[in-house]
């Protein structure tokens, strides 16, 4: 099968693949223009043009629909670059959410307004999947939102179209969360109250809560990533739980993910303590035991099942306030296992640790982003900040 190409303009080649002559006598032939730095370029372009006519593959960027492109997409992008979460959470949000609406139009043929009046209608009461009143949410909106930004972004770079509808408008604002902390006090009646609870538990909550660390790095550790001499723990692969896949590891998110974290010596004395308790097990199962040396396991050894510890620590919680209450006293907030994570950024920022240190320590990429979530934080710190500098001069200035 014959093909040709010819210069255009800067980068800018035309190729032309013949197609055959069809029942009418004429003769046919594909063309697309390429962006190829030079005409060597452009020439390995046109072989790959060529081949895909010739297996049948190509198609004519005006008569492809968003549906057909996405196969591409999901095959060449989805399934070979993104972790299996975010994989999952794409193909599930293509097939539910955006095929059904605009599957059938042609890629080229999808406008800025025709992107607003979805978003719009997914917002619309009875767009919930689960039978609920009300529209969908915004973090759901935002990831219809990522994955035709994705589409068109591959379509683009892939030269299947020129533009990407997703960039002539806003992507759906999803409104910032209040954080849902626990301060000092309330911190130390939480870990007094963990003292008689099981080992394995009682460690993981303790961990959270003095370090920051998140749910997924604490269940990725390994003894290996524990040095008590040097009281620190390694982060270098989290533990996640994939609808479909099962539990899995892998690495962090970013860079700044990978990190070195100090641990207080109270904790690092508790540690001990579980890896004891820990080796009392696998000494008593013998041949049952299932060595992974992850910190925390199964009952038989096997990494623990990322929902496991969120499921008792809400218990634990019912049953500390439960208790409270009977007892005439305050009732501690309701918290996520996630939010021990904000209690303690919170109460390091409040004591005066500096905003990067805190960042290096929860793994954020950039001391903005600390800043940002833990904004009333440090409005309290500064406030001590203030209070103490009126201590140490306010006597120094005539009023």
């Amino acid at each position: 099968m014959a093909g040709s190409l010819r210069k255009r303009g800067k980068n800018s080649y035309e190729l032309r693949v013949s197609a055959g002559t069809g029942p009418d006598g004429k003769r046919h032939r594909h063309i697309k223009t390429v962006k190829a730095k030079n005409k060597r370029e452009a020439e390995k372009l046109l072989a790959l043009f060529v081949a895909e006519v010739e297996k049948g593959e190509y198609v004519e960027p005006s008569r492809l629909t968003l549906k057909e492109f996405s196969q591409r997409w999901t095959r060449d992008y989805v399934d070979k670059g993104l972790a299996p979460a975010t994989r999952k959470t794409y193909k599930d949000k293509l097939k539910n959410r955006v095929l059904p609406a605009l599957g059938h139009l042609k890629l080229e043929e999808i406008k800025p307004l025709h992107l607003l009046d979805y978003f719009s209608n997914l917002e619309e009461d009875g767009m919930r999947l689960d039978g609920k009143p009300g529209g969908m949410g915004p973090d759901s909106i935002a990831q219809c939102y990522k994955v035709l930004s994705s589409i068109y972004k591959c379509a683009v770079e892939w030269q299947v179209v020129q533009h990407n509808p997703c960039e002539n408008i806003k992507p759906p604002k999803i409104p910032k969360r209040e954080l849902n902390c626990l301060d000092e006090e309330q911190t130390h009646t939480l870990l007094v109250a963990l003292e008689n609870e099981p080992m394995q538990y009682r460690t993981m909550v303790t961990m959270a809560a003095l370090t920051g660390l998140r749910r997924g790095e604490l269940l990725g550790l390994e003894w290996k990533h524990v040095d008590f001499e040097e009281k620190t723990a390694r982060i270098v692969q989290v533990s996640q739980y994939v609808n479909g896949v099962g539990t899995i590891t892998k690495e962090p998110k970013t860079t700044a993910s990978k990190r070195l974290v100090a641990l207080p010596t109270v904790l690092v004395e508790l540690l001990k303590s579980h890896k004891a308790h820990q080796n009392e097990r696998r000494l008593k199962l013998g041949e049952k035991w299932e060595e992974s040396d992850r910190l925390f396991t199964t009952w038989n050894g096997q990494p623990m099942h990322p929902s496991t510890i969120s499921k008792w620590f809400r218990e634990f919680q019912d049953n500390l306030n439960k208790e409270r209450k009977e007892a005439g006293l305050p009732e501690l907030p309701r918290i996520r296992f996630h939010d021990l994570r904000h209690s303690a950024a919170s109460i390091m920022i409040t004591q005066g640790i500096d905003v990067g240190t805190v960042a290096k320590n929860l793994g954020h990429s950039r001391p903005s982003i600390t800043t940002d979530i833990y904004f009333t934080a440090l409005q309290t710190a500064q406030e001590r900040a203030a209070d103490k500098m009126n201590e140490l001069f306010g006597n120094s200035i005539k009023k």
